[in-house]
């Protein structure tokens, strides 16, 4: 019993030791007791001065309630922390026990990186915050920052602004719901939606998580990310700008609309260069026009967009693949020009127009400026049209020559001209009956053609041609295929999805062999029908 006693007076001393170490000291020119108007309060007047642990108070009245260890002050008051802290206000409340400030009317807080303004303003010593709930204002070296709830932690310089929160400059103003900011270096980090507008151009920036450093204008977003310029949107699942190098890159799910020409560019990873205007795009890369209120999806391995608005060259690198409800196609690079309304494309290219199969070594196409749907045809060098005969699954009918050349109408094609060296084999089948009654093949310098609903409707020779109808059990099958076909409906894509391989599949575009050249042979023969048919036995 003694030994616990003992221990219980000991432990009781502690106590009483460490309560007095939380006394408050102080000093007035005046001191008075009015038990009726203040019970249990000493009242100081004039030149009043506490000090508590770190913390020195200077005020012109207070009531010091010493049983409580509570210090309520009155009319200017001071509060000083160390050599850092400073704070004026009207009126500030005191409680030694818990270490707990609470300051009001016409508050202002310095530290050497920041000034807080606010009308009534909360300080937890213990954990070193602030904390006020009714907006506040907080000037640093760089911005003003603004908002209805928040807490400042004196140790790491960091703000915790929550509802309507602006942080301004001359050059930027941020908007949020919920940001932490370091006064010290100016970062913020934001965990809502929030806004940045740039007041010089009116550049925005939106998400709703991310890194922004307000002094050296770089930004870092990961949740519903978006970057508004004067010409363009930029969206991503992850987004990075540098706004003073004006450049930006962007992480999966991007989304890049140009609202000037109503372009769209889609992929999974993104660089943009805003002060050389060029974009940038890999990773299922595609690009999107509008087009008589339909889309033209073009895909390839890497989407490359440079010029100035109206004036964008549009470049599109391997295994392009092209899908519009009514026009599809494939190859292994595409050129646009925005400006002229003119597209390229190269190697191995072949368009599906309707029912027609068009390759050839170098495909243009032509759109019309003023309405933006397609205008004519370019086919150089190797320029052949196909179509399935439309009750059989082995004939087609072919069209070929050295080049050709088409007009469209409403986005369908509906003219044809073969230039040099033109062939064609056609399979005639009764329009009422549809079965097959001849097989025609010609041979001419040119032809023309026009099409309905992707069919040839007539045929013109422009000079004298070569040609025979057969029935069909006479025509010889060798002759069926001109030389040069090839049948791609495989590759053509039937949907939008289909412009992308799949996962471990190859690009199956046929490569052209390139064949030795042979120079032709010398025959000194006078015999011109004799000449004819040699020189067509070295052709083949």
């Amino acid at each position: 019993m003694k030994r616990i006693f003992f221990l219980l007076f000991i432990l009781n001393s502690f106590f009483l030791l460490a309560q007095e170490k939380k006394k408050i000291e102080y000093t007035a020119e005046i001191q008075e007791v009015d038990e009726i108007k203040y019970p249990g309060a000493t009242i100081l007047l004039g030149n009043v001065k506490m000090k508590h642990e770190g913390i020195n108070l200077t005020c012109q009245q207070a009531l010091y309630y010493q049983k409580q260890n509570f210090f309520k002050a009155i009319g200017n008051v001071l509060i000083k922390q160390g050599d850092t802290i400073t704070q004026t206000s009207k009126y500030a409340d005191y409680d030694a026990n818990s270490k707990q400030a609470l300051s009001w009317g016409d508050v202002v807080l310095k530290d050497p990186t920041m000034t807080l303004t606010t009308d009534t303003l909360q300080f937890d010593r213990i954990n070193q915050k602030l904390y006020y709930r009714s907006y506040a204002t907080i000037r640093d070296n760089t911005n003003t920052l603004k908002s209805k709830n928040g807490n400042y932690y004196l140790e790491n310089k960091k703000f915790t602004a929550t509802t309507r929160v602006t942080v301004v400059n001359p050059e930027h103003n941020l908007k949020s719901n919920h940001l932490d900011y370091y006064t010290n270096s100016g970062l913020a980090y934001l965990y809502g939606p929030s806004t940045i507008t740039n007041t010089q151009n009116e550049n925005k920036l939106y998400a709703e998580k991310g890194f922004y450093n307000t002094k050296t204008d770089i930004s870092h977003f990961t949740k519903n990310a978006k970057l508004y310029l004067k010409e363009r949107t930029v969206e991503g699942d992850s987004l990075y700008y540098d706004k003073k190098k004006g450049f930006a890159s962007a992480t999966n799910n991007i989304k890049v609309i140009d609202t000037v020409q109503n372009f769209i560019s889609k992929g999974n990873y993104a660089e943009l260069f805003e002060k050389k205007d060029s974009l940038f795009i890999i990773k299922r890369a595609v690009a999107i026009s509008i087009i008589d209120k339909d889309s033209m999806f073009i895909h390839g391995d890497t989407l490359l967009v440079t010029g100035k608005p109206k004036k964008r060259i549009i470049r599109t690198y391997h295994n392009v693949n092209i899908f519009k409800s009514d026009l599809q196609g494939k190859c292994d690079s595409i050129h646009t020009n925005q400006e002229t309304g003119y597209t390229k494309m190269y190697r191995n290219p072949v368009i599906w127009s309707d029912k027609n199969q068009i390759t050839g070594d170098s495909i243009f196409l032509q759109s019309n400026l003023e309405t933006e749907k397609l205008d004519s045809l370019k086919v150089f060098n190797n320029a052949f049209i196909n179509s399935k005969d439309s009750l059989s699954k082995d004939n087609f009918n072919q069209i070929k020559g050295r080049n050709m050349f088409g007009k469209f109408y409403e986005n369908k094609l509906k003219y044809l001209l073969v230039k040099g060296n033109a062939e064609s084999v056609y399979f005639n089948r009764n329009e009422q009956t549809k079965v097959l009654e001849t097989i025609t093949k010609e041979i001419s310098s040119n032809i023309e053609f026009t099409l309905e609903k992707g069919e040839v409707q007539s045929i013109k020779y422009l000079t004298q041609s070569d040609g025979k109808t057969y029935p069909p059990s006479m025509f010889p099958e060798e002759s069926k295929k001109l030389k040069g076909f090839i049948w791609r409906e495989d590759e053509q894509p039937k949907k939008k999805e289909d412009i992308f391989l799949k996962d471990g599949e190859k690009d199956n575009t046929p490569v052209k062999k390139i064949e030795p050249k042979i120079e032709p042979a010398i025959i000194q023969k006078k015999d011109k029908k004799a000449k004819k048919k040699i020189e067509v036995e070295i052709d083949q």
